[in-house]
This record gives C-alpha cells, structure tokens and sequence, in this order.
C-alpha cells in the first residue's frame, strides 16, 4: 500500500469517444419520448427527440450566418431553453460555444468578446437590472471589430440586432451532416472564462471529451437514468449547470428541469413538486436558502434521492437537513474547477456522512490527484500540500495564453489547483485551504486582483487591497481597503459608485475602507491575512 498522497481513479467504464452533437443523436434515438428539457418559466418541453430536432433547426442558422467549425459563438443570458439549443447547435457544427456570466456588465463583456474573438452573439435582451442591449450598443461595434451578428432571444425585433427567428430556421441534414463529419472528440468546444490573480479573467478552452466524459462519470456517480428528473438551478453559464447538469442528461436520459432564470429557493421547491425531481444541485447556500423556505414542510419532496452540492464547504448541519428534510439521502459533494471540466473528486452516493462533509471524495475515474510540496514531489499521506489533477479532463489550455497555460499545466499534464489539500490512506481528499488568495462568494469565485486593477481605475484611488471576510450567509464577502490620492477626498460611496454598473454585482465589495496604509511586510509586501483579521475584528464577526 502506497504512502503517499496520489489516487487514480477507475478505468473498468471507457472513456466516450464522440462528439456532443453524436451524443444528442444517440439520446433521440434512445429515448425518443422521453422528457430532455423543462424550462418551467418559459413554459417550455422537450422529448428527446423534440430537443434533436430543434437543435438542427439552430445549427441550420448558425450555418446560414456562417458560423463553422472553430469559430466563437457566444451565449450571453440567464438559464433558458434557447441556452440550451445554442450549447447543442454549436457543438453540432463545430463551433465553440463562449460562455459569458449574465452578471458582466460592459467592461467585462467587451473583453470577453475581443479576447476569443467572438463572430457571432446571442444575448438575453435584458436580466434582472442588466440592459444587454443598452450595454452592447455603448460599446458600439467600431470596438467589437470580430463580432458580424447578435442575435437576441425572445419574439421581438430590436433594431441592429437579429432576431431569434433568423436562428431557428427549416432543418438542412445534408449541411449539418458534412460540419459534424471532420469533427472530433478531442476538438476545441467550449469556453469560460474564469479570472486570475494576475489581472484578466483567462479562457478555459475544453473539449468534446473532456465535458462529455465529465458530466457522463458525474452522472454514473449518483445512478441517473431516464427515470431521473434534475433541478438545475445553478447557472448554465457554469460548468456546475451546463456539464454536471446538462452533459449528465445528456449521457444519461436524464430530464433537465429549469426552475428559473436564476435561483429562487421557492421556484425550486415548486419545480421538485411539479415535476417529481429526483436530484438538485446546489452550492451550500442554496441548500441553505431552501431549507429556510416556509413552505418547505407543505411541499412534496419526496421524489428526491440525490443531488450534487459544490463550490464551498457544506457545514455538517446543513448536510444533516438536506438528508433529514429534503430527503437526499444520496447527496454527493464535489470538488474540481473550469479547467478539469469541472469535477476530479466526488463522494459516492454511499458514503458515510462524515466523508461527505468533511471531504470532497475521491479521485473520479479515468483520473490522477497528487498533493505536492513546494518542489512539487508528492506528499506522505495526511501532509498538506497543492492538490493537482491529470487526466481527461484537464482542459487544452487557456485561449491565446500559452504562458498562463504553462504555469497552470506542468510539463507531464498535471493542472495546479492552487488549493491547499490533504489525502487519507483510503483517498479521500479534504480541502484546507488556498494558495491563492481567491475569495469564494456563495460558490462564485472571486479574483482579488482583478478588482484591485478596477478600483485603481478611479481617479483618487492610488492602492487598493482586495481580501475576503467571513459572512454567515455567502461564507465569504468581498472587503475592500483603499488609499486615497493626495490632496482629494475620498469617502467609501466614492468607491462603490464607481463599482456600480461597471463591474459584475458579486464583485463589488460589501466592506470599504479608506485608509493611510496597509498591514505590510518587513519587505513591503501586503499581508491580506493581517487586514483580514483586523477587519473581522473591527466588524464583529468570526474568523474562518
């Protein structure tokens, strides 16, 4: 028996070798009448073959806009049936979906347009108090040089945008069927960007196999079926929503049921009823917000079985509820990141309730995890140290960054989390810490320097440090400490008017302080740690 921290996963179950739009083919045939697709506040249904038929009709039109193989389309809206026929279509003719977080506002979606040089848009006309469409025409297109079409989502026509219409047009099999012929596995799909401590957000670029295979092994974790019905009120535009949710129906017969655009614990409650779900996804403080619902004990949930609850640790109480109340005695807790697609570790359905709070499982098939030292030798068992992944699922690189990719990939494939983790001798993996000094958000990751850049921006900002705090409710919240600019005043609603409408609502900060200087080295370096504890302290609250 090996002394040291490294697991590989099963390899009895192979690998799938084909492409998404093979996969959905296959799943029309399978279970042709079986229900795919739930979109409740639409009022939306799709069989199986309803959903096949529908995406042909999408990739018809992505291809009469010239859309092909390798070029970027990107999706820019909340969870929607159109999300869905887009993610298919695309896959179906080759071309790279990019996802983009209904929550950008202009300066985020310009860069993430330009950066993967976007041809093609479909947007949401509007979300929650985001005007898409305000925002597009303020960047106007003499600065958007690559993108030739947007398409906007809904029955209406605005004028300089396609309407949905031009998308869903007559079928064309024999168009369809020479795009998918050169196609392969092992092609560039999908990209999300996800943000770095180093400045701009950075383009995950995944492949057929990598979330085809992620979200089938995902879906053979927890036993779905066709007899499955999952609750998916996580974004789409997350891997969480689009893989673990979508990419496991798909493999699995699976339905996929959209309570909203966007959570609402009591539009869930109503579509676990509805619809007899059988699985619900979630990060912690969904759960949470669930189990408060008044409602909860009139409402049936007696259908549910299992579930996936990712993105930050579960208290063990928590857990106990989601089993007691909501009767997911098979719940899972998952461990991963965008660029393994996303899952490397996973409880099983059977394990004991100690593991399923106090790790996030173990090493997920066809897959390797190691946790290394600072001279990147593998660890003893129970040593701390970066946990690291190999396999299918680690991504092709970052889009257009080979020198990112090569910090975040080694030379023999191993992606670098930056999470600080520990494995038992059974290969169990617990999460300890991070490295980085990444702040997570009620399951959305935050990158601090990313803000800091923004808040520089200002113009009587001279240094801004970005950490996070404890917070009862979302497990960590954005705190902000800047020093004003000689000779101006600064107060903290300076800062976050300047934040409002600029930048994404989760990464404006709760806390602002301006003050003369920050908790620093001997050698001049910020110790964010210090600022954080001085922070929770003047704020009352408990450190983590």
């Amino acid at each position: 028996m090996s002394t040291l921290s490294y697991a590989k996963g099963r390899v009895d179950t192979p690998l799938l070798d084909t492409t998404i739009g093979e996969a959905l083919r296959l799943a029309a045939s399978r279970w042709p009448e079986g229900l795919a697709l739930a979109s409740r506040h639409q009022g939306l249904r799709y069989t199986w073959a309803e959903l096949d038929a529908a995406v042909d009709r999408i990739a018809a039109g992505l291809l009469r806009l010239g859309v092909g193989a390798g070029d970027r389309v990107g999706i820019w809206a909340p969870n929607c049936a159109e999300w869905t026929l887009i993610q298919f279509a695309t896959a179906r003719i080759g071309a790279i979906l990019v996802t983009i977080n209904p929550a950008y506002r202009v300066n985020e979606v310009e860069y993430a347009l330009n950066k993967v040089g976007c041809s093609v848009l479909v947007t949401a006309v509007r979300f929650k108090t985001s005007d898409y469409l305000a925002m597009l025409r303020e960047i106007g297109p003499e600065r958007l040089l690559l993108l030739k079409a947007t398409v906007t989502i809904g029955p209406d026509a605005h004028e300089g945008f396609l309407p949905w219409s031009a998308l869903d047009v007559p079928a064309d099999p024999a168009a369809i069927s020479a795009a998918g012929a050169s196609l392969s596995a092992d092609d560039a799909i999908n990209i999300q960007f996800t943000s770095g401590t180093t400045g701009f957000p950075k383009g995950a670029t995944l492949t057929h196999r990598n979330i085809l295979n992620n979200g089938y092994f995902t879906g053979k974790t927890i036993a779905l079926t066709e007899a499955d019905r999952i609750c998916i009120p996580v974004p789409l535009y997350h891997c969480f929503g689009m893989v673990l949710g979508n990419m496991a129906a798909l493999t699995s017969g699976a339905a996929m049921v959209y309570p909203g655009e966007a959570f609402d614990p009591a539009t869930v409650l109503e579509a676990v009823a509805a619809e007899g779900c059988t699985a619900l996804y979630g990060v912690p403080t969904m759960f949470i917000a669930v189990l408060g619902r008044p409602e909860l004990e009139a409402t049936d949930v007696s259908t549910l079985r299992t579930g996936i609850m990712a993105g930050s640790p579960c208290p063990v109480t928590v857990m106990r509820q989601v089993i007691d109340r909501l009767g997911m005695r098979e719940v899972t807790i998952g461990y991963g990141m965008t660029e393994t697609s996303p899952l490397t570790t996973q409880t099983a359905v059977d394990d004991p309730l100690e593991e399923r709070v106090g790790t996030v499982g173990r090493v997920h098939p066809h897959a390797e995890a190691k946790i290394v030292g600072p001279d990147g030798q593998t660890l003893p068992i129970g040593e701390q140290g970066e946990y690291c992944s190999r396999g299918y699922a680690v991504m092709l690189g970052y889009w257009d960054d080979p020198a990112k990719t090569a910090e975040a990939i080694d030379a023999e494939g191993w992606m670098h989390s930056g999470d600080l983790a520990t494995m038992d001798a059974a290969g169990y993996v617990r999460i300890t810490g991070r490295i980085k000094d990444m702040i997570i958000r009620g399951g959305e990751n935050i990158y601090p320097r990313e803000i800091e850049e923004f808040l520089l921006t200002h113009p009587h900002v001279t240094d801004a440090q970005v950490f996070g705090v404890s917070d009862e409710k979302y497990g960590e919240e954005v705190c902000a400490w800047v020093i004003a600019r000689a000779g101006t005043q600064l107060e903290p609603e300076h800062v976050l008017d300047h934040c409002r409408g600029r930048i994404a609502h989760y990464k404006i900060p709760r806390y602002v302080r301006v003050v003369e200087s920050f908790a620093m080295t001997v050698t001049g370096k910020a110790q964010k740690f210090e600022m954080r504890r001085m922070m929770e302290a003047e704020l009352g609250i408990a450190g983590k």
